[in-house]
């Protein structure tokens, strides 16, 4: 308005206000408003009146508009932005991009990947691994876009066909010409019946002004006036119970929650075995470094920025430098094993060849580390393995709860089965049989 009124003086204005967060704003200014379905219809007749369909993308909305026989049909998504600009915001991100980069990135995809557009953390999820799996920005970019098309399509028009003159609408249609021309290839529709109207992104404030009327008149300075007073919904949104009702209930939860807190120790002056754990996420990696005594002597978290690896190697690297002499990663590769009332757990969903594939990256990535073989895996394996890449062994172990105390018929269910029951005499001669010098190690604290 201020811009208006600069660059044009003063002006006598019959107002219309339409879209979403209209109303309120109409109300507020005491001018009229108008449903923003007969605003775009208003805008098409008059200047692209032989629209069959019209297909209209915003911020947070989609809409399906049918013209037939003079009657107008709107279809419009619900209260999720799935598929709309937000969604398009959203996912570019994911990219390291913004919308207008998604779509040159698009210009030039050799292939499509199917990925969910109703919702943006299931977006997320089909997006993350082919990021990870190393598909390219341009392939990725299109997908998102078809996903968009797919959505509203299948989303709204539900099986009601969209043909005969297609107009194109909205800011994500207007601006980005690769969405668009998803949506054209979907269609199938040739240069006669696609209308890209200019400046197909204002249709519905141009329907908005269409829609005006000479009785509702106001000066561009009264508008201004207006506008400078604060505006006030007149409504409220159903909110949910606040977590606490008041502060002394809130302090008293800090208070309770503050007293949890992880053991923390130094690292540089550490001595003894560290045990690595690394979690590669769908977006984020995290790393911890802890003592024989569970204490946390490193804690890494961090965007993976669409590339896990390189950001466990970044991770990894860091703790390398901190680590002092005295200190050893540690770490063991154990397989899921069955327990009770679980019967859907398969060890062999990771077969020992991958096993030992695993043991062996482990190896060639961390020369250095200490590597555990523990008795969830057979003797067969664990007597080969400690000639290729493990440096530890374990034996005589008991997995059930209180299995170590000395007191047998107390001991409660095995958390899980074991696959080397041999003892440490037995596991002792098997490695001394293979020339290797055993050093015990007794691990049971008091």
């Amino acid at each position: 308005m201020w811009e208006a009124h600069e660059k044009l003086g003063e002006l006598t204005l019959q107002p219309v206000i339409t879209g979403s967060g209209g109303l309120a704003l109409a109300n507020h200014l005491g001018i009229p408003f108008t449903q923003e379905v007969i605003a775009v219809s208003t805008s098409l007749k008059a200047l692209a009146p032989q629209t069959d369909v019209a297909i209209e993308l915003g911020g947070e909305d989609a809409k399906i508009i049918y013209f037939e026989g003079g009657n107008v049909e709107q279809r419009m998504n619900g209260i999720c932005a799935g598929g709309t600009g937000s969604f398009i915001d959203q996912m570019a991100s994911l990219l390291q991009t913004d919308a207008t980069g998604l779509n040159e990135y698009a210009k030039d995809y050799k292939a499509l990947y199917p990925i969910a557009a109703r919702c943006g953390v299931f977006a997320k999820t089909d997006i993350q691994p082919l990021i990870n799996d190393g598909a390219t920005k341009p392939d990725l970019s299109a997908s998102i876009f078809q996903a968009v098309v797919n959505q509203t399509i299948s989303g709204l028009a539900c099986g009601k066909p969209i043909r005969g003159h297609v107009a194109f609408l909205g800011g994500p249609l207007h601006f980005l010409s690769e969405l668009r021309e998803s949506f054209i290839r979907t269609l199938k529709l040739d240069e006669e019946h696609t209308i890209i109207p200019e400046n197909s992104h204002l249709f519905a404030a141009i329907g908005s002004a269409l829609n005006a009327k000479e009785d509702n008149s106001i000066s561009l300075t009264e508008m201004k006036d207006r506008l400078r007073n604060s505006i006030k919904l007149d409504f409220e949104v159903e909110r949910m119970e606040p977590l606490f009702a008041s502060q002394e209930e809130y302090d008293t939860f800090a208070k309770r929650q503050s007293s949890y807190k992880v053991k923390t120790g130094d690292l540089a002056t550490y001595k003894g075995n560290c045990y690595l754990g690394i979690d590669a996420g769908s977006t984020t990696t995290k790393t911890a470094l802890v003592g024989e005594d569970g204490t946390l002597l490193y804690s890494f978290y961090s965007s993976n920025n669409g590339n896990p690896l390189k950001t466990t190697i970044n991770s990894i690297k860091e703790i390398y430098s901190l680590l002092p002499e005295d200190a050893e990663i540690a770490f063991s590769c154990p397989r899921l094993r069955p327990i009770i009332n679980n019967d859907k757990i398969n060890p062999k969903d990771v077969h020992e060849p991958q096993l030992l594939q695993v043991i062996c990256a482990y190896r060639l990535f961390m020369p250095f580390a200490s590597i555990t073989i523990s008795t969830r895996e057979c003797q067969r394996f664990r007597d080969n393995v400690v000639d290729i890449a493990a440096t530890k062994i374990s034996a005589g172990v008991d997995v059930g709860i209180g299995g170590h105390d000395g007191e047998r018929e107390k001991k409660g269910d095995e958390q899980f089965e074991i696959s080397d029951s041999r003892n440490v005499d037995e596991v002792y001669k098997a490695l001394t049989d293979k020339g290797l010098q055993p050093v015990m190690s007794d691990y049971i604290y008091v």
